[in-house]
């Protein structure tokens, strides 16, 4: 067992008495407050400096993207050789990634339709970014294979990452004992990135009080009112399939209890709000995953996968949503192939939301298939970070779930660790080397 936090942490004292998540509600009430006095008194300094604290926190956590992708689902790919019915929790995993996706969708769909977020609308929309990549199905078949490894990290492109991690993981296993020096160096190299993402995560309170500030001090009721139907379906959509849905199925399928469920999940579900990044949140979500009695060769395996591909906020409701709006604005009509082909590609083309911040890909996706003009995207684009925190909490909420419903239906769920979750700054027990946790505290 490592060293404790405590003794390592940087963080004052009194700091350290501080539940995290009390930490962080602290920084989002504080981050509202001083966004609100920039904008009401125009305090040019304090949004520049809200807004430079916010972009270097998510800076730090997209640092950390490229090895901390590669390196945990190669390991991940790997550990399934100790999983006893590997390729049957694989495909179970993969299963209900599909079927909340669906059920997912269906709601955005349904939403909109009884809310017309677009009708009356009248907007001008905003200029897309020059370079701006728009997805589409030939680029995103071909763009898993990456042409040059440099680039493929350096850009990064996470989808090729991890199509590169499986395939050298999976090569790996075939070579046996002789590959053994470069997956125990992945293991070190992920461990190594870990522990430094995770000191980045400690100063999550500090880059909530800037994300929230910023958007506060840049986005007000103003912009926001035009959109304001569309902006309360997303969170009403987000929140009903974080709220109801799941609930459901951890209580109906997985036959566990919801609350104890929120409880230990809490801390990733919230750091996921605030950093708009699931891949960045991916260390918070395998410890809590972990610690709700999901075995840990599973959970590496299943955690990382469902960062980089198990969206049902990005890539379900708010794709279905935003094509409805768009349409509206735009006096399309839709008809039910339009909605079927919206379900389709909310549940086979996920994976190109990537796990980082923002959705644009996949509504450019959604809106090219179904025949939307791309413009629709520039509507959208002065709100998407408010839009973003309530998507990659439903997101990573649903990557939390997706496990725990395997690990239960197969009989491997720790229920004792389940009915009694820990919060992460509890003391961890002793562990071999080789699996020690990400952070000790």
């Amino acid at each position: 067992m490592g060293p404790a936090l405590s003794q390592e942490s940087p963080l004052p004292a009194f700091l350290k008495r501080i539940p995290f998540w009390a930490q962080i509600i602290s920084g989002l009430v504080l981050g509202v407050v001083l966004g609100l006095i920039a904008r009401d008194a125009d305090v040019h300094w304090l949004t520049e400096t809200l807004t430079r604290i916010g972009d270097i926190f998510v800076q730090l956590l997209k640092l950390a993207v490229p090895p901390l992708v590669f390196t945990a689902v190669l390991v991940s790919v790997t550990n399934l050789r100790n999983v006893t019915n590997a390729a049957r929790l694989a495909a179970r995993t993969l299963l209900w990634f599909c079927v909340t996706a669906l059920i997912a969708v269906t709601i955005g769909i349904l939403l909109g339709l009884a809310t017309k977020p677009g009708d009356g609308v009248h907007l001008k929309a905003g200029a897309v970014p020059d370079g701006l990549h728009k997805g589409s199905w030939i680029d995103f078949i071909t763009g898993i294979v990456p042409t040059n490894i440099v680039d493929a990290f350096g850009q990064p492109n996470v989808l090729q990452i991890v199509f590169l991690a499986v395939v050298i993981g999976a090569a790996s296993l075939s070579v046996g004992e002789k590959a053994e020096p470069l997956i125990d160096f992945a293991k070190v190299v992920l461990e190594v990135v870990q522990k430094a993402l995770w000191w980045v995560i400690r100063l999550a309170p500090l880059g909530t009080l800037g994300l929230i500030g910023k958007s506060v001090a840049t986005y007000g009721w103003d912009l926001l009112k035009p959109l304001g139907t569309f902006t309360v379906d997303v969170y009403v959509g987000c929140a009903l399939v974080m709220f109801v849905v799941y609930p459901l199925l951890l209580a109906l399928v997985g036959k566990v209890n919801p609350v104890n469920f929120f409880r230990g999940a809490w801390p990733a579900i919230e750091l996921a709000f605030v950093s708009r990044s699931s891949v960045g949140t991916m260390p918070v979500t395998q410890r809590v995953t972990e610690r709700l009695g999901v075995p840990r060769d599973y959970a590496s395996f299943a955690v990382p996968f469902g960062a980089t591909t198990k969206m049902d906020g990005c890539a379900a409701v708010y794709p279905a949503l935003a094509a409805i709006f768009v349409a509206e604005v735009y006096h399309v009509h839709l008809g039910i192939g339009d909605y079927l082909l919206i379900a389709f590609v909310s549940v086979i083309g996920s994976a190109a939301t990537a796990g980082l911040t923002g959705a644009i890909v996949m509504l450019t996706l959604t809106l090219s298939t179904v025949g939307l003009p791309l413009e629709g995207v520039g509507l959208l684009l002065a709100i998407d970070p408010i839009l973003d925190m309530m998507r990659t909490a439903t997101n990573v909420t649903g990557q939390i779930v997706t496990p725990v419903l395997v690990a239960s239906r197969e009989k491997i769920l720790d229920r004792a660790a389940f009915d009694a979750p820990r919060g992460i700054e509890d003391d961890e027990p002793a562990v071999e080397s080789e699996t020690r946790e990400l952070v000790e505290v």
